[in-house]
This record gives C-alpha cells, sequence and structure tokens, in this order.
C-alpha cells in the first residue's frame, strides 16, 4: 500500500511539472547577446572586419554568442567609442587611436613613419607591441585585436612623379598627414572626406593623402587619374570590450576570443592589403588609373624630411615617463620581424 501510494505521489508530481520540469536557462544556456559599435561606413574594411569577427564568434561558439553590429556610428560616433565602451554604452567598440592625440602614446608608435609597405605587417607589429608594453592607455578595456589601414599615399589628379612635382600641391588631408604634406611640400588642407571629390572636381585640392582602397570604396578613382606610392604612416585601430562584460564571459567563450586575437588582427589587415590591390586593378579597368613610384633619392628624401616627426614623438612621450626611444626600436625590430616570410 505504502509503494503504491508513493508511486501515485510521484506520477502527480510528474504531471503537475513538479519534478521534471525544463531546466531554467541559466547564464551557461542563455545565449549572449553583444552589441559592437563602429564609425565607417558599413562597406569599409574597419566594418568588413567587424562582421567578420562577429560571424567567427557566432561560429566558434557554436551560436552560444550572437553579436550586434552597428557600423556608421548608429551606437556611438568614431570619438566617443572608447569612452562608449569604458562606461557600458556599448559592449564592443572598434576606433582609430589617432582621434584622440595624446591618449595612446605607446600604440601611436605605428602611426609614426615607420616605413610600413602593407596592413599585414602594421597590424601585426602594433597588435605585438601593444602585448610586449601592456601600456596603461588600454587598462580599462579587453583588447580583442589589433590592425592597421594600409600605408597612406597620394592620389592626385595630375601625375607626382617626384618630390619637385609636390611642392605647393593643394591635398586633402586628415589626423597627422598635415605635417606630413608640409614637410613633403605640399598643401594640407582638412576637409571632410564626403566633400573631397567636389573640392577635387573644381580644383580646390588636387588630390588626397588616404589609402589606396578608397579609390574603389569611394569611386576616388574617377576624381583623381594618378597614384603615387610613397608609403606614409598607416593609421592604427582597436578593437575593445567593456571589462565588466568580459568578465561575466563563460571560460569557453573567453577563450575563443583570446585565441582569435591576434590571428583576427593578421587576417585583417591581409584583407584589406588584398582589398588595395583589387582597388588598384579595378581603377585602371575602370578609369585607366596610374600608379607611381617615386626615384630611389626621392624615397631617402621622404625619409630624412619626415624623421622629426619620429623625434618629436620620442621627446614628447618620453616626457611622460615612459621609454620613447625603446618603443620605437621595438616597433622597427617587430615590423622586421613580422616581415618575414611564415611569420
Amino acid at each position: 500500500m505504502k509503494t503504491k501510494m508513493v508511486f501515485v505521489l510521484f506520477f502527480a508530481a510528474m504531471t503537475a511539472g513538479i519534478l521534471f520540469q525544463p531546466r531554467a536557462s541559466g547564464a551557461s544556456d542563455a545565449v549572449i547577446t553583444l552589441t559592437y559599435a563602429n564609425f565607417p561606413p558599413a562597406s569599409t574594411f574597419p566594418c568588413v572586419q567587424m562582421e567578420r569577427w562577429a560571424r567567427e564568434v557566432e561560429k566558434r561558439t557554436a551560436g552560444k554568442v550572437k553579436i550586434r553590429t552597428f557600423p556608421g556610428g548608429t551606437l556611438l560616433p568614431a570619438k566617443n567609442i572608447m569612452d562608449g565602451v569604458v562606461s557600458g554604452l556599448a559592449d564592443i567598440g572598434n576606433f582609430a587611436m589617432s582621434y584622440q592625440p595624446g591618449r595612446f602614446p605607446v600604440s601611436e608608435a605605428i602611426d609614426l613613419p615607420l616605413g610600413f609597405t602593407n596592413s599585414r605587417v602594421a597590424s601585426l607589429t602594433l597588435y605585438d607591441l601593444v602585448e610586449k608594453y601592456q601600456p596603461n592607455e588600454f587598462s580599462q578595456v579587453k583588447i580583442l585585436a589589433f590592425f592597421t589601414c594600409p600605408p597612406t599615399n597620394l592620389m592626385t589628379r595630375v601625375p607626382v612623379k617626384s618630390l619637385a612635382d609636390l611642392k605647393g600641391m593643394e591635398l586633402r588631408v586628415a589626423g597627422t598627414s598635415v605635417d606630413i604634406v608640409k614637410r613633403l611640400g605640399g598643401i594640407p588642407v582638412a576637409m571632410p572626406q564626403s566633400e573631397t571629390p567636389e573640392a577635387i572636381q573644381k580644383g580646390v585640392v588636387k588630390g588626397i593623402v588616404s589609402s589606396l582602397e578608397i579609390l574603389q570604396d569611394f569611386k576616388f578613382a574617377a576624381y583623381t587619374q594618378h597614384a603615387t606610392i610613397v608609403n606614409l604612416p598607416v593609421v592604427s585601430f582597436a578593437v575593445v570590450m567593456n571589462k565588466g562584460r568580459w568578465n561575466s564571459l563563460p571560460p569557453e567563450v573567453k577563450k575563443v576570443m583570446d585565441d582569435m586575437r591576434r590571428e583576427h588582427s593578421e587576417w585583417t589587415g591581409e584583407y584589406v592589403d588584398y582589398h588595395v590591390r583589387e582597388a588598384l586593378e579595378w581603377s585602371k579597368k575602370a578609369h585607366n588609373h596610374h600608379v607611381y613610384a617615386l626615384s630611389e633619392a626621392d624615397a631617402g628624401a621622404v625619409k630624412e624630411l619626415l624623421k622629426p616627426i619620429t623625434d618629436g614623438y620620442v621627446a614628447r612621450v618620453s616626457a611622460l615617463g615612459l621609454p620613447a626611444d625603446k618603443i620605437v626600436s621595438d616597433a622597427l625590430e617587430l615590423k622586421k620581424r613580422n616581415e618575414r616570410p611564415g611569420k
């Protein structure tokens, strides 16, 4: 009789859903949704890398993590992304360090005229330099990746085959390119990139200093039929995550993101280097675009003309109590290491 009563109670409990109701979705079962803020248009390479990273994280976590991406400044504007991530307005953000001069003194070394010829090497060098120094400038966030744009070069309406051709030429510039163009004999003109095509067509400026993928991405090949390879400085970017949000993630999710850090930095550099080659091929076919290289003598002159920029960095960053000379020499050594095949 007792056994029968136990069975009846057990059966009643089952039907009432007391003993075998589905397990509540705890932190280990629930899908984790993260927001990712970015500032350029969706078609540009910083947003292409964002979408690739999001897909890879979702795939490698078997759907446990979902990333909501916000390109074009739709969640946070460019200059607010770092602070927005620190405060938790976005879980993840991608920003350019040069938008806040002086705030990132160690990583800023990669934006010096160090002679990078492609984004892959510059991106890996940036990653390795920050890993080596673990600078305080990123202490409030979790670093997920670093990358750079390709080296900036000249895109002009008329051929620039020598430094003499550049003298007195008005060029649209942004950020640190102002000083560079001045030192090379040109006339820097600051204006939004969106206004530049009209300014070029009206002759207000004769060209632009930027990385060459914009020939295709923003159709600059239609307005600047000539490019000159000078391998001017890159622009550095960081992908960072809110520390509290990072600390809340399960260990297996953290491992996926940690394992991707250097890999994704390299992927982004390789992707945009390929895209530059693609843009140059498209520009030649679509607009009969021409590419020139400076002579060895002019290339050497460029190096000497831009040396004071590095000297100024060393003086400025040394005054902050940081080993600026060593940071620069380490950046150059890491550059050499990453230029070797298989690195």
